[in-house]
């Protein structure tokens, strides 16, 4: 709710104090009256004005136009009865308040055509009031013409740079959201082929203690090694979210598709050479994605990469000879919903082909970097 004191404008370059001489001068208008009846009348009259403009300011809805309808029969009133013509002032620092388009344009032509009307009309009549207060009268008009204006457009001003103050925290949460689902994303990436070798390895030197023990041995040690390794990619991604390169990264999914008993080729170059270094990181955390689906879900013999290397962009595939799955279920796992994310994010493309006979991934990245807003 409005305090009392808040109804009087603010923001209009006129103190507070000139807005309370307009408040008290009505009575010196008022009691120049010879007439009791007229100074009854009058006060009476003031004392309803500012009881509607109170109410004006708390009122919602359609009321509002009925309190400020009040106001302009009030302003009109003491202009002619008494010369008294700056509560026009205070509507047009009013109308400028409200919020509705119509509401607006319609009260501030009926309260502008009213003001000229009435204050014409005293000058017909030869007011003497009117001429002695001739500039001051030159100055309210203006201020019904402008001010409302003035007050419309600051507090739509207002509105939207709450708005932006508002979309602003809202980015800002979007971001850190964001940001959490981008360190998912990678610890899922990183941690999921790491695991998965793991998993592999530990298998494999329990079928071996009792048959091959230096060789179930050496597994426990690539166990260690890869478990040391993994902390240690934790670890840097926590701490700055390093680059991946691509060559890096092939060399760590032949070791995984070798625990995995699957035979890998390797189609096309591997040192990239106009790839931007973000690109090729987005890529070879793609490509750790994907190896690993073929380990885990695949149940294929054969694992194939094919890179190529265009003017414009660099094409990605990874192939295997697997049982496939079905369409349906293409984005349903983290990690092709985060290769799909990552790739778009630098204008790239997925596409998921698979059959009975296997799986082939397509990845495609341009060159040039150009990031959607």
């Amino acid at each position: 709710m409005e305090k009392w004191y808040q109804i009087f404008p603010k923001n209009t370059g006129l103190s507070l104090y000139v807005w309370i001489i307009f408040c008290i001068l009505p009575f010196y208008f008022i009691f120049k009256s010879s007439s009791t009846l007229e100074i009854v009348i009058g006060v009476t009259i003031i004392i309803l004005f500012f009881i509607s403009y109170r109410f004006s300011f708390i009122s919602k809805g359609w009321i509002v136009y009925v309190w400020t309808s009040v106001q302009i029969v009030i302003s009109v009133i003491m202009t002619i009865l008494y010369g008294y013509v700056y509560f026009s002032l205070f509507l047009a620092f009013f109308i400028g308040n409200i919020k509705n388009t119509v509401g607006f344009y319609t009260f501030y032509i009926i309260h502008l055509v009213s003001t000229i009307a009435v204050i014409n009309v005293g000058f017909i009549n030869k007011n003497p009031i009117f001429f002695s207060q001739l500039p001051f009268i030159v100055i309210c008009i203006m201020a019904v013409i402008l001010l409302p204006f003035n007050t419309y457009n600051r507090i739509r001003q207002e509105q939207l740079e709450g708005q932006l103050e508002d979309a602003h925290k809202r980015i800002a949460e979007l971001g850190k959201i964001e940001e959490r689902q981008r360190i998912a994303r990678d610890l899922h990436d990183t941690l999921g082929q790491k695991l998965s070798l793991i998993g592999l390895k530990s298998d494999l030197a329990g079928k071996l203690i009792f048959l091959k023990p230096e060789d179930a041995k050496k597994e426990i040690e690539d166990i260690r090694q890869t478990a040391r390794t993994a902390l240690k990619e934790v670890r840097e991604m926590v701490s700055e979210m390093r680059g991946v390169k691509l060559e890096k990264e092939i060399f760590h999914i032949q070791q995984i598709l070798h625990a995995a008993e699957m035979e890998f080729k390797l189609e096309g170059n591997t040192k990239l050479t106009s790839t931007p270094l973000l690109v090729e990181s987005v890529l070879s955390m793609c490509l750790k994605e994907a190896v690993t689906n073929v380990v885990k879900h695949s149940k294929a013999t054969v694992c194939t990469l094919f890179i190529e290397q265009l003017r414009n962009g660099l094409h990605m595939k990874v192939q295997d000879n697997g049982v496939g799955f079905h369409k349906k279920d293409f984005y349903k796992g983290n990690g092709l919903q985060g290769m799909k994310e990552r790739l778009e994010f630098l204008n790239g493309n997925l596409e998921i082909e698979s059959t009975s006979h296997g799986t082939t991934i397509y990845m495609t990245v341009p060159n040039a970097i150009k990031y959607s807003v």
